[in-house]
Order: structure tokens, then C-alpha cells, then sequence
């Protein structure tokens, strides 16, 4: 059976590699020529990328958005959706979600990828009934994860549990390459036996096998792979679009995607690539294999989060610890999978844990949150023990998180009436605040430095 590719190298790729900084005008280029080339979708917002553009590169994510869509005129525009969070990183009230999702759709986004930290189908509800709502595609999302209390078995199941909420795909969304071939083949099969929508594979390469688990998975009947155009492509980033293209080319499994178009594609990124890496953007320790990956479940983002926050506290020598000290802190806290915000959250805690030479001498904010339930149900349940050790005499939280927000949009709307220039910036703010206010005031700036310029050019025309 053939299989489709979804192009990452305007999203998740520079998200892994160079911290989200690609600009509109280096994007905007390379949407014209990916557009030709017959992808399954454009993976080109979402994500990080919200957040970045506000804060680092002083561009509206809307407009972004927008001039995308203008310039994909054949291609689907897909999305990361963090379920209840949105992009943000905390659970937002319901109004929220809702209009997000529907200004997403509205300004270009056809399908949506929405997943959940924990896999709590319950954080995920409100986003797939407002995809189904506005007429988007919903591709619900198996955070992938290994553990004692993950299974083949027990994906299916909540795959299963997905499909009868109305998702229009299932994403095996493995962020940390942690989904090795045979394993791949078997998960593949098993879930194209329990559910009738197509299965789409996300990976990254941080651990070295993920073009391998990808052969695997399309032998095993996956519709679609993730992929990024070469210079694009491998270490923290997914595998490479034109050697799986090359790979399958006259086989039963055939993609179609013609070289040719995809070369222009890659010579458009590469000197990019080399414009990044002179830069400081793009670090080799990105493009290389990770085995820790393996031996610990933790993302190739983690490790570099991580590698900071010792060198922060000159304790860069104690990195080992806090590798063996991750998976007893997952275990403790129900396994959940290290995709953001657990990452953070699980490797923050782990950190503290060895320098503070007693574990959960002190505790984080967040990782109490976790443990509380203000994240979501975990795959496992927690003690009842170590649950009174870390949140004390607080009552965990039971239900859906959400239910305990209030509406917030017209609190927003209000909070911000002085700056609103479009109805989206409402939305913006919800997630980013002090981001996005910052940018409001740099938006302003620019607005007035431009109308300054338009005034003395009409004044030298009237002169003249």
C-alpha cells in the first residue's frame, strides 16, 4: 500500500534544530516550492512556533499563518495542538480552546494534530468536538512512551476510545524516537485491525532509528510518515523526505513524490542550513544520535534543558545522576510521557532531587500540580503515600482539570481592548501575555514609524 508524506521543515524541524527562529521571509520562499510537490500536508504552525514568533522574532503568528495559506494554494496546512493547553502551557477554560480552534481554521489550518502530555482522552474532548464543530480535520494524537504500563494493547485501546470521539486520524506521536522497527511493524498492524481511519507515524531521529522503524511501519500499512526535507533532517529533527521517498520508489509502497520537485526544495534550504550554522542557530550536538534516548526514554530537547540547568547551578559534572534519577521520579509520579510540559516537569524535579542531595527535599510548583491531577489523569496511579508526601493535606483533583475554569475570553477582550487590532490578538494574548504585549507596543512602534514615513513622502510629492 502507498504512503503519504506530511513535510515538516516548516515546523517541527526548526523547532528541534534551531529553537523555532526560521522568519516569515525564510519560509515564505520554500511554500512555494514544497506546494508542488504532492505532500500529504505542510506541518508549518503550531508547536512552538506561536510562541517564538512573538517573543523572538517580533512577528504576529496569525499573519504568519495567513501568508502561508496564500501561498499553499494545492497543499494541506496542518498543526500541534497541546489539547486543554492549547500552545500555551498551562489548561485554559473551554471558550478559549474553542475560539482558537476556530480562528485557526478560519485563517488556514485544515488539519489539526491535537495531543495530550498524559494521553488523558478527557484533555483532548474540547479541541476534537471544536475541530468537528468548524469543519477541520482532527488527527488525535498516542503520546508514544515505554513503560510497564504501556502497551500495544493499551495504545489501542485509547486509540479505539479516539476514534469514537470523532478524530479523523490517529497520530503515533513518538517525540523522543524512542518507537524501534519490529516494535513499530507490530503497533502499525495492531491498530490498523482496531481502528478503520488511517494511521499517521511521527518520530524524531534522536536516537538513530526512526528511517528504520518508518520502513517498518509502511511495510506494516501506515498512511502516512513524518519527514523533513534533508538539510532540514536527523538528529533532534525527523528523518529525511528524499531517502524514504527513494527507498520505497518502484515498490508496492511507492509514495509518488517526484525527485526533482523535492531537490529544488532542498537546494532552497540548504544554504539556509549554512546560514544557521555560522549563525549559532543550528548546533552540531543537534545532528548527532543521542543514546541516552534509549537507555532513559528522554528527548533529545530534554537533554539540552537539562545541560543548561546544571550549567546554571556549576553542577554540569552531576549529568549521569540526573539521567538515572529521570525514570524514578516518572515512575513515582504515574509515567508519564516525557512530552511538554511533563518533560519540564519530570526533568526540573529530577535535577532538584541530586543537588539537593535528598529526593523531594524541595519540590516544584509544578511537579505538585502533576502529582495533585491538575495536568490529567497519569497512565499509572499514583500512591496514596508519596501523594500526601508531595502535595500534603491538598485534595487531588479527580475530574477533568478544565471543569474548574471559568470562561477567561471576555476577561482577556477586556484586559486588552486598548491594543486589539484584530480579534485574534484577543486569542494571543490568552496564551502569552507579557509576550504578546510587548509586541502589541513593538507593533505600534512600527505602525507609527511607517505612517511617519508615508507622511514625509506625501509632503516631498506635495512639495514637488
Amino acid at each position: 500500500m502507498a504512503f503519504k508524506i506530511t513535510e515538516t521543515g516548516l515546523r517541527d524541524a526548526h523547532q528541534s534544530l534551531i529553537a523555532t527562529r526560521m522568519t516569515l521571509d525564510d519560509i515564505l520562499p520554500a511554500v512555494e516550492l514544497m506546494d508542488e510537490v504532492g505532500y500529504n500536508s505542510l506541518e508549518c504552525w503550531g508547536g512552538a512556533t506561536f510562541d517564538a514568533c512573538l517573543r523572538f522574532l517580533n512577528e504576529d503568528p496569525w499573519e504568519r499563518l495567513r501568508k502561508i495559506r496564500d501561498r499553499a494554494k494545492k497543499t494541506k496546512l496542518q498543526m500541534l495542538f497541546r489539547g486543554q493547553n492549547i500552545l500555551g502551557y498551562r489548561h485554559y477554560g473551554d471558550d478559549v480552546v474553542e475560539y482558537f480552534v476556530q480562528k485557526s481554521i478560519a485563517n488556514g489550518i485544515d488539519i489539526i494534530r491535537i495531543f495530550d502530555a498524559l494521553n488523558d482522552p478527557r484533555n483532548l474532548k474540547t479541541a476534537i468536538n471544536a475541530t468537528i464543530k468548524e469543519g477541520g480535520h482532527v488527527q488525535a494524537c498516542i503520546s508514544y512512551t515505554i513503560s510497564p504500563v504501556h502497551s500495544t494493547e493499551a495504545f489501542c485501546k485509547l486509540a479505539k476510545e479516539l476514534e469514537e470521539m470523532g478524530a479523523n486520524s490517529i497520530c503515533i506521536k513518538d517525540m523522543a524516537g524512542l518507537l524501534l522497527p519490529y516494535t513499530a511493524y507490530d503497533m502499525v498492524k495492531a491498530l490498523k485491525e482496531t481502528v478503520k481511519i488511517p494511521i499517521q507515524l511521527h518520530m524524531h531521529y534522536t536516537a538513530g532509528t526512526a528511517s528504520m522503524a518508518y520502513a517498518k511501519a509502511i511495510e506494516a500499512g501506515v498512511d502516512v510518515v513524518d519527514c523533513a526535507i534533508s538539510p532540514m533532517a536527523l538528529g533532534t529533527s525527523q528523518p529525511a523526505t528524499e531517502p524514504i521517498v527513494e527507498t520505497f520508489e518502484g515498490t508496492p509502497y511507492d509514495c509518488g513524490l517526484d525527485m526533482m520537485k523535492l531537490d529544488k526544495v532542498r537546494a532552497y534550504f540548504a544554504p539556509l542550513r549554512e546560514r544557521y550554522i555560522k549563525s549559532g542557530l543550528l548546533d552540531f550536538k543537534s545532528l548527532g544520535v543521542n543514546v541516552n534516548t534509549l537507555l532513559y526514554q528522554v528527548p533529545g530537547g530534554m537533554i539540552s534543558n537539562l545541560i543548561s540547568q546544571l550549567k546554571q547551578a556549576n553542577a554540569d559534572d552531576r549529568f549521569d545522576e540526573v539521567l538515572e534519577e529521570i525514570p524514578r521520579v516518572r515512575e513515582d509520579s504515574g509515567y508519564p510521557p516525557l512530552v511538554t510540559p511533563t518533560s519540564q516537569i519530570v526533568g526540573t524535579q529530577a535535577v532538584m532531587n541530586v543537588l539537593c542531595g535528598e529526593r523531594y527535599k524541595q519540590v516544584t510548583k509544578e511537579f505538585k500540580g502533576l502529582v495533585k491531577g491538575e495536568y490529567g489523569k497519569t497512565p499509572a496511579p499514583i500512591s496514596e503515600e508519596f501523594t500526601k508526601k508531595i502535595i500534603g493535606n491538598d485534595t487531588p483533583i479527580t475530574c477533568r482539570p478544565a471543569d474548574n475554569i471559568p470562561n477567561e475570553l471576555n476577561r482577556f477582550r477586556d484586559e486588552i481592548k486598548d491594543y486589539i487590532e484584530q480579534e485574534e490578538d484577543v486569542l494571543s494574548y490568552a496564551l502569552f501575555d507579557k509576550v504578546a504585549l510587548k509586541y502589541f507596543d513593538y507593533r505600534k512602534a512600527e505602525k507609527y514609524k511607517l505612517d511617519a514615513t508615508r507622511g514625509d513622502l506625501d509632503a516631498k510629492i506635495h512639495t514637488v
